[in-house]
Formats: C-alpha cells, sequence, structure tokens
C-alpha cells in the first residue's frame, strides 16, 4: 500500500511539473514527422497479464512494417526528434500515465515483451512477475546504452537473447527480493543522476 502511495504521488507530480515539457515534445513529434504522438506497445505484466505500455513515438510512422523489436545503434526507422528523445530518456515519460492506471509501479523491473517474456526460466518468470512492471530499474541504469552495446554484437538478436536478457532478469529478481520504499528512491535519484550525466 505505501509503494502504491509512493507512485501515485510522484506519478500524479512528475505529470503535473512536467506538462509543459510534455505538450513541447508532442509538438516537436508532429512537427517532425506527423503521425501519432503516442506510441504503444504489448508488454507482460503483473502475474503475466499484458498491457499496452505507452511511449512518446520516436520511430517513422509506418503500422504495416514493425521491424525488429529490439533497436541497434542508429536504426534508419528512428525520426531525428526520436533520436533526441532516445538519448534523454524522455520518451519514457508517458509510462507516468500506466503508473496512474496501476499497470506499472516507478521503480520495478522493466516489462518485456511477451515474445522475451516466453523464454524466461519458469522459476525466475514467476518471480519477476510477481511485482507491477517498472518505470527504471537496477538494470535501465547498467544497460543505458543498450542499443550501442547491441550494435557491437555481430548478432544483436542472439546477444540479447543470450546475454542480455539473463544479466536483466538477475538484476529483477535481486529487486524483487530486498526491495524496499528506501531502495525505490534510491534508485529513482539515482536514475535521474544518470540522466542527468
Amino acid at each position: 500500500m505505501r509503494k502504491r502511495t509512493f507512485d501515485l504521488l510522484l506519478a500524479g507530480f512528475g505529470l503535473v511539473l512536467l506538462s509543459p515539457l510534455l505538450l513541447v515534445i508532442a509538438l516537436a513529434i508532429r512537427l517532425d514527422s506527423g503521425g501519432p504522438v503516442l506510441y504503444r506497445q504489448e508488454r507482460v505484466g503483473r502475474h503475466g497479464v499484458p498491457f499496452r505500455i505507452h511511449k512518446f513515438r520516436t520511430m517513422r510512422h509506418d503500422p504495416l512494417h514493425g521491424g525488429p523489436q529490439i533497436t541497434v545503434g542508429d536504426d534508419a526507422r528512428i525520426t531525428r526528434v526520436g533520436a533526441f528523445l532516445r538519448r534523454s530518456k524522455l520518451d519514457e515519460l508517458p509510462q507516468l500515465i500506466d503508473v496512474l492506471r496501476g499497470r506499472m509501479s516507478i521503480v520495478g523491473p522493466r516489462p518485456e515483451v511477451p515474445r522475451y517474456v516466453a523464454l524466461y526460466p519458469a522459476e525466475l518468470r514467476e518471480q519477476v512477475l510477481s511485482v507491477r512492471p517498472g518505470i527504471t530499474d537496477l538494470a535501465s541504469i547498467e544497460f543505458r546504452d543498450e542499443a550501442a552495446l547491441l550494435e557491437r554484437a555481430s548478432d544483436p538478436e542472439r546477444e540479447y537473447v543470450q546475454v542480455v536478457v539473463p544479466r536483466k532478469l538477475a538484476l529483477a529478481a535481486l529487486y524483487v527480493r530486498t526491495r524496499t520504499l528506501r531502495g525505490d528512491a534510491i534508485l529513482v535519484w539515482r536514475t535521474l543522476g544518470a540522466l542527468w550525466r
């Protein structure tokens, strides 16, 4: 209950405080590439229940050709404004809405697409999906430059599945076992520090 109150306060305050920035970003996306401002994608939430996550759209609007589900380096699908939003992580801000709706938490394991969740070992899958997914977590800080990391791999998809996903799962399981409200506050602070740098 205390965590949910923490989430609601932070998400509500964040949306009010950042509303001018959100409007500027929305306008920039429309002027840069047209199409919808927000992008929704199916992710796996608490107890394995799927939900649609919200992000600012950073790629060309092409409903017929979605492309791969991981982004590698300077992906040609990324727009000019989208490249900035991805670097600064501002594309994640609409997830504050998902927090208010109860689909997500401010801090928790990052929600993954069903394709990769299907690869989770059963015991870790149950543990990691026992809590609400979050906007930020330990893996978000460690893999802040994930696209650049995958770009250096000879087979990005295999690198993601065999190296990145297991590490993210280990960090997510650690969070679930040791989570506290104080720990969440520290992770939020560390995330803000990483973004500022």
